[in-house]
């Protein structure tokens, strides 16, 4: 039954991950509701495994920052992480605690409100396409920074950031999966360093977590292309009322 969990969680992270809706939400939420232990530690590796999707496909882009480090995008990513990490280390005892399920519910309509006043931000002015600068760049970090917390969607914080600063949605949503991939693995050195400095065993079944992780992997290879172009088409406000719905259904289970 837990393999089965697993593998549905999987496919729950492959699907959530690139839509402004929190996979960690959802992963908190199911998670839960499969009874899971070690939420915090599935979350991480899932997330590894969606990173993974990210390199393959944006292997050209994280290729040129690779070699050209000090390029524009490559600062950009280096400014962005800086907030993300320091928030990160200061909320990180409290989001800890959230990973039990606490203020998921809360966490869920701060997502819907922020998307839906992106959108309607968008919406109010002339679109005129915009790059991300050092000042946008900044901003979205301190938005994934708040995204520590299942819940508060970190795509969808980081696009909302973007449209506020007037960078289109396309770029936004481009950037945004990019500035993940330091993060996620930041947070898998410090899982696996308190993990070995620990006593505490992980009673995760290897063939589930190794079967979650290969269909997040692919499921994200399949549909990021795709949810990358359904996000800089389609109006925030429809992943907002999902995120209202998904905040009650919360407060219900949890």
């Amino acid at each position: 039954m837990e393999i089965l969990a697993l593998a549905f969680l999987g496919l729950l992270q492959g699907l959530t991950e690139f839509l402004p809706v929190s996979s960690s939400g959802h992963l908190v939420l199911f998670g839960n509701l499969f009874k899971l232990e070690e939420t915090l530690f599935v979350s991480i590796i899932l997330h590894v495994a969606t990173l993974l999707s990210v390199v393959i496909v944006f292997r050209k882009e994280i290729w040129h920052i690779l070699r050209h480090p000090f390029s524009k995008e490559g600062l950009n990513l280096i400014i962005a992480t800086i907030p993300t990490c320091l928030i990160a280390l200061i909320a990180l005892p409290i989001a800890k605690i959230s990973f039990e399920g606490k203020f998921l519910g809360i966490s869920f309509l701060i997502s819907a409100i922020l998307l839906f006043f992106a959108e309607k931000k968008k919406n109010s002015r002339p679109f005129v396409a915009k790059q991300i600068s050092t000042k946008e760049a900044l901003f979205m970090g301190i938005a994934q920074g708040l995204a520590i917390f299942p819940g508060i969607s970190r795509s969808g914080a980081t696009i909302s950031a973007g449209l506020f600063s007037g960078v289109d949605k396309s770029e936004s949503a481009k950037f945004s999966f990019i500035m993940s991939l330091p993060i996620i693995v930041l947070s898998l050195i410090m899982e696996i360093f308190e993990i070995s400095q620990s006593n505490v065993s992980i009673s995760v079944s290897p063939l589930g977590l190794s079967l979650a992780f290969i269909i997040a992997c692919v499921v994200g290879i399949l549909s990021i292309k795709l949810i990358v172009k359904l996000t800089s088409n389609s109006s925030l406000k429809y992943f907002s009322a999902y995120l209202v719905l998904i905040a009650i259904a919360s407060f219900i289970i949890l």
